[in-house]
């Protein structure tokens, strides 16, 4: 892989992480307000169906964990295992691709109020 594509791809990561961070926290932050709050799970299924805020939000969250997974994987087989090349990449990038759409599927049924 050229220079230049390492370099995005670190940059890639670095971004998802900052995207990443935010989440789990407004994430976090939410579970214990609704815990606290007494809200059961069917509370907060009515509460979020539809919302397309709440929606947009988990799809980036999503998108996040897409981006920055596959490229910390990559990293890890080329240290640990010395696989590289275009087979990891490949590799990696079925990874990713997975990630985000059971996460799409997960925020999708979730959010749209259908079947996972």
């Amino acid at each position: 892989m050229s220079r230049r594509s390492e370099v995005l791809l670190w940059g890639a990561q670095r971004i998802s992480a900052m995207v990443l961070a935010l989440c789990v926290v407004v994430h976090l932050i939410t579970m214990i307000y609704a815990v606290r709050s007494g809200l059961s799970g069917a509370e907060i299924l009515g509460r979020t169906q539809g919302n397309v805020g709440w929606f947009a939000f988990y799809a980036l969250f999503v998108a996040a964990v897409s981006v920055h997974a596959p490229i910390g994987l990559r990293t890890i087989l080329a240290e640990t295992l010395n696989w590289r090349g275009k087979s990891a990449n490949v590799f990696s990038a079925i990874v990713g691709l997975s990630l985000a759409m059971w996460g799409l599927r997960a925020v999708t049924a979730v959010f749209g109020g259908g079947q996972a």
